[in-house]
């Protein structure tokens, strides 16, 4: 079905990319490990933190938010591709406004409030405002342009970890308004000489790296959006959706993926000491913090080319037993955690993050070693956003549809 004025689309089959989902899978469960990591570093200004901080967290998150949240934006640029030749502009749009829009409106009413009013609570142990009391001043916002897309601004309110899905949100947007304006012909051209290059020359896959290292060199990184600039995850999802529409991209990918996994192993550990040393290395215009965040930059783009490259080799498959012609063949436990975790991506992103501030929030009052601390914090927040997805989310149609899950007939 498509919207009036949109042209009539020929199906297209997607096939899926396992590795791809697995990627998306890991990034969303790290993410738990991640931000309960967060509550014990020296740097940063997490809502819960541990009186016992250690500086060794600051380089492990660093090594994360490198390529992380960059390759979901490009692996959503990838099905961004597919979704349009299937539905079209129109619907594709209004698909987005539905699976994306709506969790966002949700959580932000629901569930962004909580880790807020804990930072008050933890950072003031004389404030005894519950929490009703503090909701007004959670939603005491005002309109700052300049900070487009993030427009809606507050000495409270805030989207939090929903940065990831406002940016996604208008990504395809600008995606379903564009695909429609732009001329068809040049557009294919460019991607047919583009796609050669990369299948002819080796290392060609690398070629962007000094765009997106000048993106973090003169444009700034920001801590709010995992590091990055937030209008450099456009060219992420944009290079996602270019990388779908040829398979040329894809064997280069899998070509040149231990060389661009290697070039950013090095760059990013060639950026560690200045942004060790630097005062402030995410805006300092000093040339030895320009020069750490492009390296930054370099590595982002060459470890989101290596590791979907490397996942998608070909492995040695195992022998295949007799299958019954007259009933489909069993699943295994490992692919019903697959598929179970595959549908549960967007609803455990919107989940874990309150859960995880509520958790560490009670957490950090013991005087246990950092590890004990740690391990207990990431166990019971994992078994707890699981837990809210499994009895909250999944289980009827209204919270599937609330959550941006496709609803069962």
């Amino acid at each position: 079905m498509t919207t009036r004025g949109d042209p009539p689309r020929v199906a297209v089959p997607e096939r899926r990319r396992p590795e791809l989902d697995a990627m998306r899978m890991l990034v969303v469960i790290g993410l738990v490990f991640f931000h309960s990591a967060l509550v014990f570093a020296t740097e940063g200004d997490f809502y819960v933190r541990n009186a016992e901080t250690t500086e060794v967290i600051t380089v492990i998150a660093g090594f994360g938010v490198v390529w992380a949240m960059p390759l979901l934006f490009l692996i959503s640029g990838l099905g961004a591709w597919h979704s349009l030749q299937r539905r079209g502009a129109g619907t594709f749009a209004k698909e987005r406004l539905l699976r994306l829009g709506v969790p966002l409106l949700l959580a932000t009413l629901v569930l962004n409030p909580l880790p807020q009013w804990l930072r008050r609570r933890s950072s003031d142990p004389g404030h005894d405002e519950s929490y009703l009391e503090f909701l007004p001043h959670f939603f005491d916002f005002h309109v700052e342009w300049d900070e487009l897309p993030f427009l809606v601004q507050g000495e409270y309110f805030e989207t939090g970890h929903l940065w990831f899905v406002v940016l996604l949100l208008t990504f395809s947007l600008m995606l379903a308004l564009l695909h429609r304006r732009l001329p068809s012909e040049p557009c294919r051209r460019l991607a047919d000489r583009t796609a050669a290059l990369a299948l002819r020359r080796r290392g060609a896959v690398l070629l962007p790296a000094p765009v997106f290292a000048a993106i973090c060199a003169f444009a700034g990184m920001e801590e709010d959006y995992a590091g990055w600039h937030r209008w450099s995850y456009l060219l992420f999802f944009a290079a996602g959706f270019a990388l779908a529409a040829d398979a040329r991209f894809r064997t280069a990918m899998r070509r040149d993926a231990l060389l661009a996994a290697c070039a950013g192993a090095f760059l990013f550990g060639a950026s560690a000491p200045g942004f060790i040393t630097a005062d402030d290395p995410f805006t300092e215009s000093t040339p030895l913090a320009v020069a750490s965040r492009a390296l930054f930059g370099a590595a982002g783009w060459c470890l989101v080319a290596g590791i979907p490259g490397l996942l998608d080799r070909p492995r040695p498959q195992p022998p295949q037993e007799s299958v019954s012609l007259t009933s489909p063949p069993t699943p295994t436990t490992r692919q019903r955690v697959y598929r179970y975790l595959a549908a549960a991506v967007l609803p455990l992103y919107v989940l874990h993050q309150p859960i995880v501030v509520a958790v560490a929030y009670f957490v950090v009052g013991w005087s246990a070693p950092i590890p004990v601390e740690y391990v207990v914090l990431v166990t019971i927040s994992l078994a707890l956003t699981l837990a809210a997805y499994e009895l909250l989310v999944r289980r009827t149609r209204v919270t599937r549809f609330l959550f941006g899950m496709r609803v069962r007939s």
